[in-house]
């Protein structure tokens, strides 16, 4: 198995093999709620206006999502996993689109497969891509805004590849480097009420989902469906 490490939109395009586009922070931790709490179809998507318009076309659906980490125009709800671990998305489809983690899956166009990274379900993407057995496969860390660094998603893949090749991890040591990093601090900064303290937590809650978000497209549409597999 051959893992590259890539980052950004850049390395999402020239993304190859089995495909992780890994967003912690937050896109990709709140896809596992969403799934975990019920929703029957989680449907990515680059643009705003994508969203907009599909809204139009499942008028019941949910909008969820963010740009520049605040919740956008007309959504239901931001990119935040504290504002929705207790809602109950029984039956609901949900139109996601996000900064960074949904923009990296969309421009994954020569991947073989797609699915998405976080630590919140890292044991089961493991023991998928490992189940794949790929020649190849792709650890994308999206960063913040696809273009620029990010500590908690470099580590994740970084997690994901020890992880993969049977190096032993500490994971409590990563979480106590990602609390003072730069990209935490809006967790713990009160005017941020965008970014509540909890999302820290719950976005390194390791291993609380047991599944993976695979992706397909939805024909006639510019989304990818994320579908909850074990």
């Amino acid at each position: 198995m051959n893992i590259r490490m890539l980052r950004f939109l850049e390395g999402a395009r020239s993304a190859t093999g089995l495909t992780v586009i890994i967003d912690v922070f937050r896109a990709f931790s709140v896809a596992c709620y969403l799934a975990g709490n019920g929703a029957e179809k989680i449907l990515a998507v680059a643009r705003l206006e994508d969203a907009y318009l599909l809204k139009g076309v499942y008028p019941n659906s949910l909008l969820v999502g963010e740009r520049n980490g605040r919740k956008a125009p007309g959504f239901d709800y931001g990119n935040s996993p504290f504002e929705i671990q207790h809602a109950d998305f029984t039956g609901k489809t949900i139109i996601h689109t996000t900064s960074a983690g949904t923009q990296g899956l969309i421009a994954a166009k020569m991947a073989d497969e797609i699915i998405t990274g976080s630590f919140v379900n890292a044991q089961a993407i493991v023991n998928y891509v490992a189940g794949q057995h790929p020649a190849e496969v792709s650890l994308v860390a999206m960063g913040w805004n696809g273009q620029t660094p990010a500590l908690e998603d470099d580590m994740c893949a970084g997690y994901l590849k020890d992880t993969l090749l049977g190096r032993p991890t500490d994971f409590f040591s990563i979480k106590d480097r990602l609390r003072g990093c730069e990209a935490a601090a809006k967790f713990f900064d009160p005017a941020c009420d965008w970014a509540p303290e909890d999302d820290f937590d719950l976005c390194l809650s390791l291993d609380r989902f047991d599944f993976v978000l695979t992706t397909r497209e939805l024909e006639g549409t510019p989304a990818l469906w994320l579908k909850k597999t074990k």
